[in-house]
């Protein structure tokens, strides 16, 4: 186990169930090809946060949990309403400095995060946004957890994460960046992340599909 340290870290995520996840991977992949994808994806992440350091570990989880939940994760359910309402919500569970990511980047390191986990990465700075390809955002840090600094804001649309990194600004913060990544929600995008984690459980899961999913 990592040692501890001053951040909360928080994964938003499906339960990994066909026809419930990665549905935009269909096609050229089945539903089961889809959600498989979608546990590898789940699972990296997973790992990677475990070896990160962090005052409590979060699983904020739409679904059941199963034994794919490793030790030192702390699961909750997700709220009602929008993915906005559901984002809020999981940052008004926290007490402290708390950093959010997806499901959908599986790449993600330790050098990808640790900027807003190191021992000064509060220090001057209200919140840390992680900017996706699409327009969206794959991570978001909180030196103050407010749930209204989320609410209303617009998701899975091209201008997601523009609007939510202007909200952050307009209530005064001050907002460091972490890299832009692709999240996995295509066939295509699948195909860059694996080659960017080769070693990873979405690049094994990728090749033991090839011959029946992808093109």
């Amino acid at each position: 186990m990592s040692a501890r340290g001053s951040t909360e870290l928080l994964v938003i995520a499906k339960e990994p169930v066909a026809g419930r996840v990665k549905t935009r991977l269909c096609p050229p992949f089945s539903p089961a090809e889809a959600a498989e994808l979608a546990a590898a994806s789940l699972a990296d992440t997973l790992e990677t946060l475990l070896a990160l350091p962090a005052r409590r570990r979060v699983l904020v989880l739409d679904g059941r949990p199963g034994d794919w939940v490793p030790p030192g994760f702390e699961v909750v359910s997700q709220s009602g309403g929008g993915l906005d309402e559901r984002l809020a919500a999981a940052f008004g569970g926290c007490t402290g400095p708390a950093l959010l990511v997806g499901m959908d980047t599986p790449q993600i390191g330790a050098a990808h995060l640790a900027p807003a986990l190191a021992p000064d990465a509060w220090d001057g700075c209200g919140a840390w946004f992680g900017p996706a390809e699409d327009g969206g955002f794959w991570a978001l840090g909180l030196a103050e957890p407010d749930p209204a600094l989320l609410l209303g804001v617009p998701m899975s649309v091209p201008e997601t994460g523009a609007v939510q990194r202007r909200r952050l600004v307009e209530a005064g913060l001050a907002v460091r960046e972490l890299p832009v990544l692709v999240d996995v929600d295509t066939a295509a995008d699948a195909r860059r992340v694996a080659s960017a984690a080769p070693g990873g459980r979405v690049a094994a899961a990728l090749g033991r599909l090839t011959g029946a999913g992808v093109r």
